[in-house]
């Protein structure tokens, strides 16, 4: 691929259009900093791709989570998983293994193999031409693997987060706008059954106008620091090296869907950003590796714990925290607050004005636990519903992975819109490196780019999908 690097302040892109077959034009200045549109490029904000019968899938990166992406994949109607990238052969092969026998032994027959070196994925692009690409691979990877991925013509979809950088970010939508490939961030909270009857709730108007949210990733993850060639044996350098808010997306998903941001209401209008000071991860590595080990030789940047505020278009509020490092247990907050009332999790908690039936008899006392169970029956989600007993059965965090997995197979297969698009997983991603800058300058406010130049507005709220 012939890319050029450039940078947002002249815009001057210059697409492989050689690969592609696409004259994207250039990209110019305006709105105060947004890029134009490319030339040819279309907003992909409710965009459905055209139908596929059967969907041929591929995978790069098949360890701790692309394993569970490839096996539960495998065994939805209407797949075929064609090609399987990894850096270690054995993890490539084992995947294989579950491929096949997920598909009965006939539907995944012809499965090609690629790891010999880190640009196989490349070649695996190139040979086999998937409809649909999944990438589990450290982060820094995410942006070139999902832009290639489009411009090779797969749709794409990526673990958290999208990119690392508002650049990346830029570049994903320009690709994504411009080869008319979908690129799903693949935030999975946003399926879980509390979120899902929660953003129920939130529709049908239940505790009225929404006017502040809380989203946090609060998960103590210091023992993957002992990890070799998994998820702390990469991730490790990130907190080490950065300090803002590293993981927003699993809160933040669920709670910006619920407020439509950047989906016609509402949108993301700044941040501010702190952190605390870096303690937990040097005191841990002190105290559990060899004075010499690579952890002890390294200077933890990254503060224990970040607090991003976010202030929309209309003036509502969304706090944002990110901990992996704390001795405390694990929380997403989940809580959004309305005029109406207010639902919360880690609790799950609904006080609503009046009371809830049954349960409260006003909003200054929580329902909680088994006074729930009416309440979240009535409002039960239709997609959780039709799947929940299923994706129970299949695990993955509950199901919920499974029922985002069903439901990108399905979208592709109905030619529906995704129910997450592109701009979405951006403005979730683009958390990081505001929180990052604005952590360096003491707090400054830290204007979010519109991904959607404008869109938004036009963009349909995520329907309650049945």
């Amino acid at each position: 691929m012939d890319t050029q690097k450039n940078t947002r302040r002249n815009f001057v892109k210059i697409a492989g259009a050689a690969a592609t077959g696409i004259m994207v034009g250039c990209a110019v200045e305006k709105n105060g900093g947004i890029p134009s549109r490319l030339s040819g490029a279309r907003y992909r904000g409710d965009y459905a791709a055209p139908k596929l019968d059967t969907v041929r899938c591929a995978f790069i990166g098949v360890g701790a989570r692309g394993s569970g992406h490839n096996s539960q994949i495998a065994e939805i109607e209407g797949t075929e998983v064609v090609a399987i990238c990894d850096l270690y052969e054995d993890l490539a092969k084992k995947a294989q293994d579950k491929s096949v026998k997920a598909g009965g032994g006939t539907r995944h027959k012809n499965i090609k193999l690629y790891y010999e070196n880190a640009d196989s994925w490349k070649q695996m692009l190139r040979e086999v031409k998937p409809d649909m690409v999944v990438i589990a691979t450290p982060w820094k990877l995410h942006a070139p693997m999902a832009i290639e991925a489009m411009k090779a013509g797969a749709h794409a979809f990526v673990e958290v987060p999208l990119a690392l950088t508002n650049e990346e970010l830029w570049d994903i939508v320009d690709t994504s706008e411009t080869t008319g490939k979908h690129c799903m961030m693949m935030e999975n909270v946003n399926y879980g059954r509390e979120e899902l009857i929660y953003l129920n709730m939130c529709r049908q108007g239940l505790i009225g106008e929404l006017l502040h949210a809380e989203a946090s990733y609060i998960h103590e993850l210091r023992g993957q620091m002992k990890s070799e060639r998994s998820t702390g044996s990469w991730r490790t350098y990130h907190y080490a090296s950065r300090d803002g808010n590293l993981y927003p997306t699993h809160g933040l998903g669920p709670v910006a869907q619920y407020m439509n941001l950047a989906r016609g209401d509402d949108n993301f209008g700044r941040l501010v950003s702190y952190s605390t000071p870096g303690r937990g991860r040097e005191l841990y590595a002190k105290e559990r590796f060899p004075a010499d080990h690579k952890w002890n030789k390294i200077d933890f940047k990254g503060g224990d714990m970040n607090t991003s505020i976010i202030k929309t278009n209309l003036g509502r509020t969304v706090m944002v925290q990110w901990d992996e490092t704390s001795p405390r247990p694990y929380s997403r907050h989940n809580l959004i607050q309305g005029t109406k009332g207010t639902l919360a999790g880690f609790p799950n908690r609904v006080a609503l004005e009046g009371g809830v039936e049954g349960a409260t008899e006003n909003h200054h006392k929580w329902a909680e636990g088994e006074q729930l169970e009416a309440l979240f029956a009535k409002y039960e989600h239709p997609l959780y519903k039709r799947l929940g007993e299923l994706a129970k059965k299949m695990g993955g965090h509950g199901g919920m992975d499974f029922i985002m997995r069903y439901r990108m197979i399905e979208c592709l297969r109905l030619g529906q819109p995704l129910d997450q698009n592109v701009y979405e997983g951006a403005f979730w991603s683009a958390v990081s490196p505001l929180s990052e800058k604005s952590v360096a300058e003491d707090g400054a406010p830290q204007v979010f780019p519109d991904f959607t130049r404008g869109e938004w507005k036009n963009t349909k709220p995520l329907g309650i999908v049945s």
